[in-house]
């Protein structure tokens, strides 16, 4: 790799002449896919910007501790009533102060049904949300909900300003977004850039770091030559090829955490035939050669899985991953009624790891057991539009690492109803409906292990692998990675 200067010189020189080089108080973050809207109550994509304008009652620390946010504490006053004490003195972006009828409005508009929030299922376990007092809440759940301080760390849960969105409505609010966070909003051109300021009054502190900007970078190739030429100080999703790249040149390093990414899955809508007919499921997943695309592909830097849970979740269990089996494929097409296959459509984008790649050859494989299959690969900001998805096979990437728990792997994706499940089994829906009502963490913990067992036997969706996630940085950026897959830049640091 001698030559790694002179390849990243040539990189450099395709890059447009109006490029604007890093300052010192400032950290320039390239990122895969361009931002759509800035609504933390109402995304379709992971909340990497969003996390640093916004506050949650509850956050994690680096260990994934859950501690004190915009709550200074919370107890359980009964089986379905959680009481939280909130912080004195914070104020919004705009002056507005924050109190517990902030609290009140942010997740009221999240779960009234006319707004349809792509994100309800995360909080949906919630009946009211009362205000005590200006500094006191009381989330009373349908059942008990042991995991709702896990749910007010993280999206939706963000808390916004009332004031602000009634005077200027969501749609403003989606594209100028004002919260409590360590950064304020300073402008967001789309497909351009989102350009965030220190916010001198941030309870925690003023951060380090002025200034931060979100760039989209689609382009695996650019995106490295960006940071390489200092353009850029972080970069997500690296691309598995150029791994070595940043592994050898002096000027970048590779941040790696190992499972830290997303797990990818075929998602399958059970409402439309043939993917009503478990044997028809169950070909599928036995269809995926799982070790080849991983090794081959991806070069070891995913792991393929049997479960949609992350091991580091309560109520992980180490299922077996589905054994790459065609001839098994065909014998179960063959009881099912489709001895010579049928035509279908999978959906995909260029969101995750050689997505495109990997969707191709899943197709392939699909094939090769008799199906013909109509392959639609589209751009992530028109494929996230598309929720629910149309299918009948979509491929998603979905992480619980916010949560750490099995629910949050699961429920979104595998009940009836949700907005992202194509699921439709019953016997799933009421396990699932009783994991989130189950206190006794022995019991829910037996749960957990049922909805895993049922769904490895049912497969209301086809789980293939956990990427690592793999991010660049500049030599001069102080940077790990965190479990949770969180770029929270209040605790970055720059040399």
């Amino acid at each position: 790799m001698k030559h790694l200067p002179a390849f990243a010189l040539g990189l450099a020189l395709a890059l447009p002449a109006t490029v604007t080089f890093a300052q010192d108080d400032t950290l320039v973050i390239g990122r895969s896919a361009s931002t759509n809207a800035l609504d933390p109550g109402f995304l379709r994509e992971a909340a990497t910007i969003v996390d640093n304008i916004f506050d949650t009652m509850v956050m994690r620390d680096e260990d994934m501790n859950l501690v004190p946010g915009l709550a200074t504490e919370w107890t359980a006053v009964d089986d379905t009533t959680w009481e939280f004490k909130l912080r004195e003195g914070v104020v919004f972006h705009n002056g507005e102060p924050f109190d517990a009828e902030a609290v009140k409005f942010s997740l009221d508009r999240v779960l009234d049904p006319e707004n349809k929030a792509p994100t309800i299922s995360y909080i949906r376990t919630i009946e009211s949300v009362e205000v005590v007092d200006p500094m006191t809440v009381r989330i009373k759940t349908t059942a008990a909900d042991p995991l709702l301080p896990t749910r007010m760390s993280r999206y939706p849960a963000y808390i916004v300003p009332p004031k602000y969105i009634e005077e200027h409505g969501r749609d403003h609010f989606a594209n100028n977004p004002v919260g409590t966070g360590a950064y304020t909003f300073v402008d967001f051109v789309p497909d351009e850039r989102v350009t965030l300021e220190a916010n001198p009054d941030y309870w925690r502190g003023t951060p380090d770091i002025k200034t931060v900007v979100w760039r989209p970078i689609p382009d695996a190739t650019a995106r490295i030559t960006s940071l390489i030429t200092g353009e850029v100080g972080l970069i997500e999703d690296v691309p598995v090829d150029l791994v070595p790249l940043l592994q050898q040149t002096p000027d970048a390093d590779l941040v790696q955490v190992k499972n830290g990414g997303l797990t990818i899955y075929l998602g399958l809508r059970m409402d439309k035939a043939p993917l009503d007919n478990v044997k028809v499921r169950q070909a599928l997943n036995h269809a995926i050669d799982r070790e080849s695309i991983t090794t081959n592909l991806l070069g070891g830097l995913a792991t393929p899985k049997g479960t949609q849970v992350g091991a580091a979740d309560f109520g992980y269990l180490d299922v077996e991953v589905q054994a790459y089996d065609p001839e098994l494929s065909r014998q179960l097409l063959a009881e099912a009624g489709f001895e010579d296959g049928f035509e279908i459509t999978m959906q995909s984008s260029f969101r995750y790891m050689k997505n495109a790649e990997v969707a191709q050859t899943i197709a392939q494989q699909f094939e090769d057991i008799g199906l013909t299959v109509n392959q639609q690969t589209m751009e992530w900001s028109v494929y996230t539009q598309t929720v629910p998805f149309e299918g009948p096979i979509y491929m998603l990437g979905w992480g619980s690492t916010q949560t750490l728990d099995t629910d949050a792997a699961v429920y979104a994706i595998m009940k009836s109803g949700e907005p992202y499940s194509g699921a439709r089994i019953p016997e799933l829906d009421a396990l699932l409906d009783k994991s989130r009502s189950t206190v006794d963490p022995e019991a829910r913990e037996q749960i957990l292990f049922d909805i895993q067992t049922l769904a490895s036997e049912q497969v209301p969706l086809i789980t293939l692998y956990q990427e690592d996630k793999l991010m660049g940085k500049a030599p001069n950026v102080d940077f790990e990675g965190r479990a949770d897959a969180r770029i929270p830049v209040f605790d970055i640091e720059m040399d």
